[in-house]
């Protein structure tokens, strides 16, 4: 129950945040609206930490890992991933994002040595297809200065280091550290790092006082990254990288939904078989052999005697 809860939180969090995302970027600089961002939540986290009096020190090697978990997943990931939503609506991000589902699987292989099944390398053909089809009109003219080109390589390269810090989490778990205690720390790395990013960088620390700003960062602050990143991350713990990446498969239907209704998202036939692609990919990825063999049994008519 307590597993099926967190899912649908994740779920609905997490695909919503794609078009919250929208509202981030124009007057203020992507990297200086995640500091923003990841400053409150860390904030949250530290004060909720210290509220429950849980246990905060720990090792300089635990350290590492929290600098690298706050590099991956609460930095420059979203980082990249600011930056291909100025070159794509908030759908095709999120369905580009769907990929992580096939590289955590990869990574779990390379860094903790889980055996890769058969299937996995046939979603992984699906879905690469499914991108393939997304990016249509682009790929087709192999353009690499196109946009929806530049967007769709930032948004790989932010989901496979999405990816790292998934892996980084699953080590921090199984090193006994606690979710909420690697979370604060995270973040407040994360915050530092993109903070000073942004002093090197010299971009304006300025603020959109409109409402739809304000609204967007406060939202993305609080669910987007404390409660949907603990829910996610209690999720790797308690059913692993891989079922757990089942909700990156329904992300896209919330985003692209909101998409729809909010950024006047239009369908085309590329854009139709590419989402089918992408999600069948990583449903055949998820689904064990024999589960499609009960299935597909089940569809037998009864033998007469």
């Amino acid at each position: 129950m307590r597993s099926t809860v967190l899912y649908v939180l994740t779920v609905l969090i997490w695909g919503s945040t794609w078009l919250a995302i929208e509202y981030q970027l124009g007057v203020v600089a992507p990297e200086v609206s995640l500091v923003y961002r990841f400053s409150i939540a860390a904030l949250l986290m530290w004060a909720y930490c210290i509220f429950k009096k849980l246990p905060m020190q720990f090792s300089l090697e635990n350290h590492l890992f929290f600098m690298t978990l706050a590099s991956c997943n609460f930095g420059f990931n979203y980082l990249i991933l600011y930056w291909a939503q100025d070159y794509l609506t908030s759908a095709m991000t999120s369905i580009a994002f769907s990929t992580l589902l096939i590289m955590n699987i990869i990574n779990t292989r390379i860094f903790f040595g889980k055996p890769i099944a058969p299937r996995i390398f046939i979603g992984a053909t699906l879905g690469l297809a499914g991108i393939i089809g997304l990016f249509w009109q682009d790929v087709k003219t192999l353009d690499f200065a196109s946009e929806a080109i530049i967007g769709l390589g930032l948004s790989l390269a932010g989901t496979f280091v999405a990816s790292l810090g998934n892996m980084t989490s699953v080590r921090n778990s199984k090193n006994n550290i606690g979710i909420m205690q690697g979370n604060a720390w995270g973040m407040l790395y994360g915050s530092l790092f993109l903070l000073t990013f942004t002093l090197i960088s010299g971009s304006e620390f300025s603020l959109d006082t409109r409402l739809p700003y304000i609204a967007s960062l406060l939202y993305l602050s609080i669910f987007g990254t404390v409660i949907a990143f603990a829910c996610y991350f209690v999720l790797l713990k308690d059913i692993g990288p891989e079922k757990a990446s089942y909700s990156v498969v329904l992300f896209p239907v919330v985003a692209v939904t909101l998409s729809i209704m909010f950024e006047g998202f239009v369908w085309q036939s590329s854009t139709v078989i590419g989402f089918v692609l992408v999600l069948t990919g990583n449903i055949v990825v998820l689904t064990p052999v024999h589960k499609f063999r009960r299935l597909f049994a089940a569809d037998k008519p009864l033998e007469q005697s």
